[in-house]
């Protein structure tokens, strides 16, 4: 009985908890989901539970599910697939979708996947895949329907009907010319709505621009928010049509953006699997938080360095972390509004010299408030006039210290091509705490010994 039970497979074991009538409806349950929700379902569950759950989706929906899953999950999900039914799971997604698949296939089944497509299917697959992922490129459909100008609109219409396999997402129809370069857009009302015998030329948007193949994700995301349109064109560098990016690409890329800059502030991976084994969890925290150790230590060599000024006045080591934390804050503060001034192109330079010198400002005033404010609270608990004007003074100087950091640092860093978001804090609390302990034991050193 006991060998039976170590035998058997977690998800037999699970199984066996089901009632007869239980699993169909579970099954059901799991089909009326969409695929991102049933994503989400999946990557919620422990490691051990996951191929239950993947057991229960319909094997037409298992391509849409892969691809919605985060790329560790996925890859556990495919390790335990044959290689028939990650074929399967393939066939007849759109090929923006696939080519995210194919990206975390083994060579050999891409290559069957690959081979069961047409000629043109072929081409518009390996127009995506040599772009990378975070590119506009990367973002696009290859498929887009495009006609010329001189066409009639009775004559798009006739051809639309007679297309074989329209775009799943077919907002509109770009306008090109016999070289297929791009040259505007004809929206679906104005096809619609036009007379049959008129051109397209009368009804085409010249105005709405498209996008560069080589944009990045997150200049993509910047642009769609200055359009009135939820599709876009993308073209290539001498301006030929090679596909179209939505807005639900553009959802997408936001949340991973997302994701990325607030999981990688704290050294986290937003593909990383939440419920990945503790070896495998520590080992990737263990480097960040060496990094912090380093910066810490740094910070500590301030301190030791002004050792003898905290043996004589004890007081001095109540003050310091009040000192630190107030910079941190007000640093993390500049640090957050010029990360998403970045991001979004509000930052240029034409006005960050304009900006600096505004934060600068906003840190001398709030230094001289809060400077007056902790130099009385001193004064107040510990009757200590010198130590008073000491805590006051220091805290004027390390908000000086971090406004001026705190649009310093994500410039410097952008520039020698570091993200300012994943790396910013860091270096800009190493800063406010040196800067910080520095200017309170070094006017403690000057003046009380």
């Amino acid at each position: 009985m006991v060998e039976h039970a170590r035998d058997s497979s977690p998800r037999e074991a699970l199984r066996a908890l089901l009632a007869a009538d239980t699993e169909p409806r579970l099954r059901r349950l799991v089909h009326a989901l969409s695929p991102r929700e049933a994503a989400i379902l999946i990557e919620s569950l422990p490691p051990g539970r996951r191929e239950l759950a993947w057991e229960l989706v319909d094997e037409e929906d298992e391509g849409e599910i892969l691809v919605e899953l985060n790329d560790e999950v996925r890859a556990q999900i495919m390790e335990g697939m044959e290689s028939a039914a990650l074929v399967d799971a393939a066939e007849g997604l759109p090929l923006d979708d696939l080519a995210d698949l194919v990206a975390d296939l083994p060579g050999d089944i891409t290559e069957r996947i690959i081979r069961s497509l047409d000629k043109d299917e072929r081409e518009l697959l390996q127009s995506v895949l040599v772009f990378p992922p975070d590119s506009a490129g990367g973002l696009m459909a290859p498929e887009v329907v495009s006609v010329r100008p001189d066409m009639t609109l009775e004559g798009v219409l006739t051809y639309l009907r007679s297309h074989p396999e329209l775009p799943e997402d077919l907002y509109c129809v770009y306008v090109v010319d016999r070289r297929r370069r791009y040259r505007g857009v004809l929206q679906v009302r104005d096809l619609l709505g036009g007379a049959a015998d008129a051109r397209v030329s009368r009804f085409m948007d010249t105005e709405a621009r498209p996008i560069h193949c080589d944009t990045s994700a997150s200049d993509v995301i910047r642009q769609f928010q200055n359009i009135d349109s939820s599709v876009a064109a993308v073209v290539d560098d001498e301006g030929r049509l090679v596909g179209q990016i939505t807005a639900d690409d553009v959802v997408d890329a936001l949340q991973e953006q997302t994701d990325h800059e607030i999981l990688g502030s704290v050294g986290l991976d937003e593909e990383d699997d939440m419920f990945a084994p503790v070896a495998v969890s520590t080992g990737r925290r263990t480097l960040w938080l060496g990094l912090n150790l380093v910066t810490a230590l740094v910070a500590a060599g301030v301190v030791a360095w002004f050792k003898p000024a905290v043996e004589r006045v004890a007081l001095l080591a109540v003050l310091l972390p009040v000192v630190a934390s107030m910079g941190g804050i007000a640093g993390s503060q500049t640090l957050t509004l010029m990360v998403r001034g970045l991001s979004q192109g509000r930052i240029q330079n034409s006005n960050v010299r304009w900006l600096l010198w505004k934060e600068i400002a906003v840190g001398l005033l709030n230094g001289l408030g809060w400077a007056l404010v902790v130099a009385v609270v001193t004064l107040g608990v510990f009757s200590n006039l010198e130590v008073a004007l000491i805590a006051g003074a220091a805290i004027a100087i390390n908000l000086l210290a971090a406004a001026a950091s705190g649009v310093l640092v994500p410039l410097i860093l952008r520039r020698i091509n570091i993200d300012p978001a994943l790396a910013g804090g860091v270096v800009l609390t190493t800063i406010t705490d040196v800067v910080g302990f520095a200017a309170f034991l070094g006017l403690a050193s000057m003046l009380l010994l």
